[in-house]
């Protein structure tokens, strides 16, 4: 595998950048070189991701693009692999939107994509593009929606939250039916047990989503519900897959010895749980842990596994290689 990376730094004082079906990337929050907004309040943050067959100059083209309406390039990573030709890259980058108006960017890159026959050029300004909107589908466990509505609340998951859509009825005066009503967030309980009818209940809750996260949902999504709704699911699950399946798989690994922990966010495919991966992780666990702590450091893994990789993907850190994997700048 061959790897270019070129980073590059700034002396510019500017304000802080602070599917394998229909891959639709909108993004926010930047995480490159932290800016003091207070300075330059007129230069904002913007991302920038192409993906086409590898040829010489690309670099160049992109780089003089921005660096031709006064921007300057923060970040850049590059990708191509070996024996293979295709080229990735993510750029982040500066400029003064009275010079460089943001149709007339979208259309500045667009020309580059036209011209090198890029698969994908998105580029996204997070101060002055819409945020995802997304929906958040589980069943009984909660513990990855108590941490998705914590984090939005508090700003650090750079999504709007729709509603949220469960096959687990909850009592209204709950902590968490209470968070919901307080915010806005509707909740959507799914009674029946007629799986078509229950997918079709969903994809008219989610027609107007940017992407659904599965955070904990325990019911299996048809192939016609994916080409339905022909934009990004992605799922969290524990890595305690294929080992230990069925009921109470914590309590499996548990008794097995398990000295090993892990979780996965993957997108959501028509072949179970063996969508491209975004992010995994993995802890150690002991004899010296019980069940109940055995437990509480698996599902606190998932929590932090699904978070990372919701972040990467609305950053515009996500994108596909080749059938099963991504790249994940």
């Amino acid at each position: 595998m061959m790897i270019r990376r070129v980073s590059t730094t700034s002396s510019l004082s500017a304000t802080a950048f602070g599917s394998f079906m229909k891959w639709s990337f909108k993004s926010s929050h930047f995480h490159g070189e932290s800016l003091d907004s207070s300075v330059s309040p007129l230069l904002i943050p913007g991302v920038h991701v192409f993906h086409c067959p590898d040829v010489v100059g690309i670099v160049a083209k992109l780089s003089d693009c921005i660096a031709a309406k006064g921007g300057n390039i923060l970040g850049y990573d590059v990708f191509v692999p070996e024996n293979k030709n295709v080229f990735y890259s993510r750029s982040e980058f500066i400029f003064d939107p009275v010079k460089w108006p943001r149709s007339q960017m979208g259309e500045d890159f667009e020309t580059i994509a036209r011209r090198f026959n890029a698969m994908s050029s998105v580029v996204r300004v997070p101060s002055l593009d819409p945020k995802y909107k997304i929906a958040l589908l589980l069943s009984k466990q909660d513990h990855c929606l108590v941490e998705m509505l914590h984090k939005w609340q508090d700003g650090k998951l750079p999504v709007d939250i729709t509603c949220v859509i469960s096959n687990h009825e909850r009592a209204p005066n709950t902590h968490i039916m209470r968070f919901l009503q307080r915010h806005g967030i509707s909740y959507h309980y799914l009674s029946t047990t007629d799986q078509k009818k229950i997918e079709e209940e969903i994809l008219e809750l989610v027609k107007d989503t940017d992407f659904i996260v599965l955070a904990r949902y325990m019911q299996v999504l048809s192939g016609n519900f994916l080409k339905g709704y022909g934009k990004d699911v992605i799922n969290i699950h524990h890595g305690l897959l294929p080992s230990f399946k069925g009921r109470s798989p914590a309590k499996q690994a548990f008794d097995a010895g398990v000295k090993l922990i892990g979780a996965t966010t993957h997108f959501v495919t028509e072949e179970l749980d063996s969508g491209p991966i975004i992010e995994q992780m993995v802890e150690r666990v002991s004899h010296r842990d019980n069940l109940r702590s055995f437990v509480q450091k698996s599902e606190d893994l998932e929590k932090k596994c699904l978070m990372k990789a919701i972040k990467s993907y609305c950053e515009l850190r996500v994108l596909p290689y080749g059938t099963h994997k991504t790249v994940v700048f």
